[in-house]
């Protein structure tokens, strides 16, 4: 038996050295994924993440229609560029987004980098990221009003507190509606109600033409300067024709 064992090695050796090696294929990577070194940092990555945007150089590596220039010591593509900049670039080829931490100080860099690997997606959206930083640096103006005869208006230059009066006022009033009523709607920046009926109490209730959207005036204007305290708004000035109260200011001015 031991014999036959041995005389059976020998044939085997005689006919293909490597049928006797390990296996070396669970050495190498999957055909779908590919590891890259970027400036000394692996990124290991699926071939359809890095091929998103045709034209890329990323998708150009990734098909195999640009041969590959360098390889590190391993035999991994080496891409002499920034490396800790780079997990951006594949964050947001991985999912369309752009997330950046807030205090995240090298967009000029990620933009150097993203116009270099031809993503001009990435391009757009890192503008659009500076825009928003922008406007989030910029001092936002709130202004409330209750005139008799103009109704009750908010006003901010931050479209997006105007998102949030709106999704909070159809949360407490008395709506049957899926959103916010058009009708009371003037701009981006503006919500003004301008249909006021007396209720027993002598309170303002604030009411849709079709009876789909009912809310006393005094809520809606509470609910919204607690929105704006919130929101880290401060009170500086207060029209008040009345009691004092903050409710009954015929003006609010806010600032954040």
């Amino acid at each position: 038996m031991e014999w036959n064992l041995r005389r059976m090695d020998s044939e085997l050796r005689q006919i293909n050295p490597d049928l006797l090696q390990p296996s070396k294929s669970i050495k190498k990577p999957s055909s779908g994924t590919i590891t890259l070194n970027v400036g000394g940092f692996l990124y290991a990555a699926h071939r359809t993440t890095l091929s998103r945007q045709q034209g890329s150089v990323l998708e150009e590596l990734a098909s195999g229609r640009k041969p590959v220039q360098h390889t590190d010591s391993m035999g991994n593509p080496f891409i002499d560029r920034d490396g800790p900049v780079f997990r951006h670039i594949l964050n947001f080829l991985r999912t369309g987004d752009l997330q950046l931490p807030d205090d995240f100080r090298e967009v000029g860099l990620l933009r150097g980098e993203a116009e270099f690997y031809r993503l001009s997606g990435l391009v757009e959206a890192i503008s659009e990221w500076e825009g928003l930083r922008a406007a989030q640096r910029e001092p936002a103006f709130l202004e409330v009003t209750d005139e008799r005869s103009q109704g009750f208006k908010v006003y901010c230059s931050d479209p997006s507190f105007i998102d949030k009066i709106k999704g909070r006022l159809v949360q407490i009033s008395k709506s049957r509606l899926d959103g916010f009523p058009e009708e009371f709607e003037v701009s981006s920046n503006v919500i003004q109600f301008r249909h006021f009926i007396k209720s027993d109490p002598g309170s303002r209730l604030v009411l849709k033409q079709d009876s789909t959207f009912l809310c006393t005036l005094e809520c809606l204007k509470l609910e919204t300067v607690m929105l704006a305290l919130k929101a880290g708004f401060s009170l500086i000035t207060s029209l008040d024709s009345s009691k004092g109260s903050v409710v009954a200011a015929e003006a609010l001015h806010f600032v954040k």
